[in-house]
């Protein structure tokens, strides 16, 4: 009958909806195949390694291009090995009429500082239509117009791409390219300090644009760079000022990957930039991956470099990584994985629900999720929840290579200087502030009490009771207990506030904390402070006000108290130790040093340290050097050295080869996924809730077969009639 095939049609077409396919977000095609899903929250601004240098961008960047050293993915310390270069560059040093000194020679006898880079051949680029020619060897895609550009709306619309070599002409572009006056890039300035010539390129070019439309093309190779020169098809030299161990660092950041000159020819052509067609938008380089999809407001995906020059993954980590199966891969060629696909995710909540079905890989746990997540136990330690371990769920977590604090101005009358009872009033406020409770309450212990500046995974961080600040910390049964708040007492009395009032005077001790609206200006948490401060009768006025306005008063030396933190650029001490030498004194020199430290032994440890590698014979007196720089520190207090914030991140058990880095973020090559058992897990978990229909039908039938059987006797009663 017409009326009972309407009502079965209707609960087979709820049943269809209601299969776990109509829960994928993923196209049909990409089921079963050898793809990461992950997400991002922020879209990238810049993906030209002359410009990028945010954790959003180099999600990226890392996996696209390859600067000539990069960092070994399992050792901590981190570790620098070759990427594309044939080895470590090792300086050469010269003195000021330009002989070559003996590495140990002293800083100060050192003029320049050469560093020589043999390039691997046969590491070869994507695939790019800037590379194509024509019959006669010239590029296929030149002297395009608006014209011919019709109908092309991304880099996949031109029909024609070839590649080539990568050679030692690409690094020495770049390099130029951190010169160029339209591009700004935020490391030009520290590198003209270092790089001979970079300034004078700088100035070179900054005359050049002038005379130039503002979308010009400007070729790079008619200026002179005389700090970093050609000396064969796979090997340039870069010469420095005086002695910078540091300067490996940089050559495993983005800033220092190649360009090749054609592909900057390519992009500047009338009619690109207003299609997107940019380095910015679609970058060219030699790593595992290429971006082939960039909607930075939906979807980018990466997908597998075929031209990919080959890796192997490492075979040798930390003592640990054996047990947690890291090394289960040893010599496998890289990378593991076909494409890489990140969504759009402005929402926490959606991108946990996701993970959760198991559609993304990876993620971190946001505060709304936390509970959900871990679960704190009696000791502090964090463990899974069960929900989490049902799942196979794991959880990584790593201390960041960065630290947060509360700084002193030194040259305050009341908390600043080296004098002894400023000294014990900073001593107290140290002890008083009690970080492990900040941690707990409002980081979810997501963090660790610093006992200095140097995070662990940093050449000079001491774990256990060598490590701790003997400030505020005894070592007592085998950990760090911080010091009752009698003994801050104790000291700020020594300082001659007893009570929080002056010996002499009896006037209350009031310290004016400058802060800005979010992070430490939240209002729940400068509350907690204000208490922390009452523990010892000290009245904390707080004066908020809006970042501009801080960092005038910070420039100026018109605070007492303020709150910053740091991120490594590297990792290495000289990049925390240095927040504290008094050449970079705020006020004075208008470095980076905020709290216008000025300690001469400090500022002379500092120069013997910043000199030294950490690697070889010289490490040992490198390490022996910085513990004595950090008491010093520790002692005289211009920082309270506040916590290092922990990463959360929870992993699917089919993810594989995941270990938490800080500073090497091309790790997307050594990602492996166990495709099978994720599409097992993924139907398991979300296979379609069959009752409600159920209820639903037998209430649909309990409504609809009285009237139906009516209706059907009052047809019967008619065909009788």
């Amino acid at each position: 009958m017409p009326f009972f095939r309407f009502t079965a049609l209707s609960l087979l077409l709820l049943l269809t909806a209601c299969g776990s396919e109509q829960n994928d977000p993923y196209p049909r095609a990409e089921r079963g195949q050898n793809i990461l899903y992950s997400a991002f929250t922020e879209r990238p601004k810049h993906l030209d390694p002359v410009q990028s240098y945010t954790e959003d961008e180099i999600t990226f960047t890392a996996q696209i291009y390859e600067p000539p050293l990069q960092y070994h993915y399992l050792k901590r310390p981190y570790t620098l090995i070759p990427l594309t270069s044939d080895a470590v560059p090792t300086p050469r040093y010269y003195d000021d009429r330009g002989r070559e000194l003996p590495a140990s020679a002293p800083a100060e006898a050192i003029a320049h500082s050469v560093y020589e880079i043999r390039l691997r051949p046969g590491i070869r680029y994507q695939p790019h239509p800037a590379f194509a020619s024509d019959a006669t060897g010239q590029p296929l895609y030149r002297n395009l117009d608006r014209e011919q550009l019709r109908g092309i709306e991304k880099i996949a619309d031109f029909r024609a791409t070839a590649s080539r070599e990568l050679v030692a002409d690409d690094y020495i572009y770049e390099i130029k390219r951190l010169a160029h006056p339209r591009l700004h890039s935020p490391i030009f300035g520290m590198m003209a300090e270092r790089i001979v010539g970079l300034r004078e390129l700088g100035d070179a070019l900054q005359a050049e644009a002038r005379t130039l439309p503002p979308d010009a093309w400007i070729d790079l190779d008619r200026f002179a760079l005389s700090g970093v020169t050609r000396v064969d098809r796979h090997t340039y030299r870069i010469t420095l000022r005086g002695k910078y161990p540091q300067f490996v660092y940089w050559l495993a950041m983005p800033f220092f990957a190649p360009v090749p000159r054609e592909v900057d020819r390519f992009y500047h052509q009338p009619g690109m930039a207003a299609k997107n067609l940019t380095l910015d938008w679609y970058p060219v380089g030699t790593g595992p991956f290429m971006l082939t999809q960039n909607n930075p407001n939906s979807r980018m995906v990466l997908e597998r470099n075929p031209n990919f020059h080959g890796e192997t993954y490492p075979c040798l980590g930390d003592p640990e990584d054996q047990a947690d199966g890291l090394l289960a891969d040893c010599g496998k060629m890289l990378p593991f994985i076909d494409q890489a696909v990140f969504s759009r995710e402005k929402e926490s909540i959606p991108y946990w629900s996701k993970f959760l079905q198991g559609y993304y890989d990876a993620s971190g746990i946001s505060s709304d999720s936390f509970d959900q997540a871990v679960r704190l136990g009696v000791g502090g330690d964090v463990q899974l929840s069960d929900e989490m371990r049902c799942k196979g769920i794991r959880l990584l977590t790593s201390v960041r290579a960065s630290i947060f604090y509360m700084g002193f101005n030194m040259l305050d009358p009341v908390v600043g200087g080296l004098a002894e009872a400023q000294t014990k009033l900073r001593q107290a406020l140290s002890i008083a502030i009690d970080q492990e409770e900040f941690i707990s309450i409002f980081m979810n212990g997501r963090g660790i009490a610093a006992n200095g500046p140097l995070p662990p995974g940093i050449f000079g961080h001491v774990e256990g009771e060598a490590g701790i600040n003997p400030v505020v910390y005894d070592w007592i049964d085998r950990q760090a207990r911080r010091k009752p708040i009698d003994v801050a007492k104790k000291l700020l009395a020594e300082a001659g506030w007893p009570n929080g009032r002056q010996a002499s005077t009896g006037e209350p001790l009031v310290l004016n904390l400058d802060t800005t609206g979010g992070g430490m200006g939240d209002k729940s948490r400068l509350d907690w402070l204000t208490r922390q401060f009452a523990k010892l009768d000290i009245q904390l006025v707080v004066r908020s006000t809006d970042f501009n306005r801080f960092q005038e008063k910070v420039r100026k030396g018109a605070v007492q108290l303020y709150y910053l933190g740091w991120n490594a650029d590297y990792p290495d001490p000289e990049n925390f130790l240095f927040l504290l030498a008094s050449r970079e004194g705020k006020v004075a020199k208008g470095g980076e040093n905020a709290s216008n430290y000025a300690n001469p032994a400090f500022d002379q440890l500092f120069e013997q340290m910043k000199n030294l590698e950490s690697e070889g014979p010289r490490g040992v007196e490198r390490l022996a050097i910085i513990r004595q720089a950090v008491a010093l520190l520790q002692h005289d207090a211009p920082w309270i050295y506040g916590f290092h914030p922990t990463s959360y991140t929870l992993s699917h058990v089919w993810l594989k080869n995941r270990k938490p880095t800080e500073v090497g973020h091309n790790t997307l090559k050594y990602q492996r996924i166990d495709v099978a058992e994720r599409q097992r897990l993924r139907q398991e978990w979300n296979r379609p809730v069959l009752w409600p229909l159920a209820a639903i039908a037998v209430l649909l039938l309990a409504l609809l077969l009285p009237a139906a059987l009516g209706y059907r006797r009052r047809e019967r009663s008619t065909a009788r009639g």
